[in-house]
């Protein structure tokens, strides 16, 4: 594989046990959305505040209902073109501690046949005639323990299609009044943590990756290439489909442009 001379670094001085696949080339991507803003602008993040923005933005039960179908593509491509034939949920479950909020993840356990080892928000595949919400919260009560009763869930952000497994996610998110206590299912599940809105939004943290594989997938710009988000976190690395549930959250909290805002699938 030839190494483009663009090629990114890929975390120097940053540990992660979890394997991040190698495209057939790799760009520099841009810097984070909310890069422009002060410090101070990025930490603060309340529930109130996140509720706030998150209803200002259209994306609570409330103000407009969750997308029936995904806005981005109709079908998914990967080694050869294929339908959309899974539907899953995941749950963005919030809480406020010492004035910040807290977004709960898991790491997948390395048996799994598919994402293995990954950082995820707890979540997965839709019974028949399930709802997005229902989903989630089933999910999060098998995975990590999570009670439902605990949960409020008040709003949604985009639904989005994973190419490599034909599977289009609904993000729902919820609240919790505080922080829970959790008991997560070793066959599904490797370990569950919290990380802080405040320290995904602080310098350093985000990265932004062009990937480009061939043939050329859905959603390239004209040279082939598509965005990959990643986020450092101590001891491993949020990507893929769960950086850009994450993405979309921050821009949505800092009022900052949403780079997919005008991307064009197809």
């Amino acid at each position: 594989m030839a190494r483009d001379s663009a090629r990114p670094g890929r975390f120097e001085g940053h540990d992660y046990p979890q394997v991040i696949p190698e495209p057939d080339e790799i760009r520099a991507g841009s810097p984070a959305p909310w890069a422009n803003l002060d410090a101070a602008q990025r930490e603060g993040f309340t529930l109130s505040l996140v509720r706030e923005r998150l209803r200002d933005a259209a994306r609570t039960f409330d103000a407009s209902p969750m997308p029936e179908e995904p806005a981005e593509i109709a079908t998914v491509a990967d080694d050869a073109e294929r339908l959309i034939v899974h539907r899953s949920a995941v749950l963005v479950a919030l809480f406020e501690e010492e004035g910040e909020v807290q977004v709960i993840l898991t790491r997948r356990a390395r048996n799994l046949s598919s994402h293995r080892g990954e950082i995820a928000l707890p979540g997965g595949r839709s019974d028949h005639d399930e709802t997005p919400v229902a989903t989630a919260l089933r999910e999060a009560r098998e995975e990590v323990g999570l009670d439902s009763v605990l949960v409020a869930p008040f709003g949604w952000l985009s639904p989005i299609v994973t190419f490599a497994s034909g599977s289009a996610i609904w993000p729902v998110v919820g609240t919790l009044e505080r922080r829970p206590e959790l008991v997560i299912d070793p066959g599904e599940v490797e370990r569950v943590f919290t990380v802080a809105l405040r320290d995904l939004a602080a310098d350093g943290a985000f990265l932004e990756e062009r990937w480009r594989r061939l043939p050329a997938r859905p959603g390239t710009d004209r040279e082939g290439f598509f965005p990959i988000y990643f986020y450092r976190v101590p001891y491993d690395v949020i990507w893929g489909a769960t950086a850009r549930v994450l993405t979309e959250l921050l821009c949505i909290v800092t009022e900052s442009k949403w780079p997919d805002v005008d991307r064009v699938w197809g």
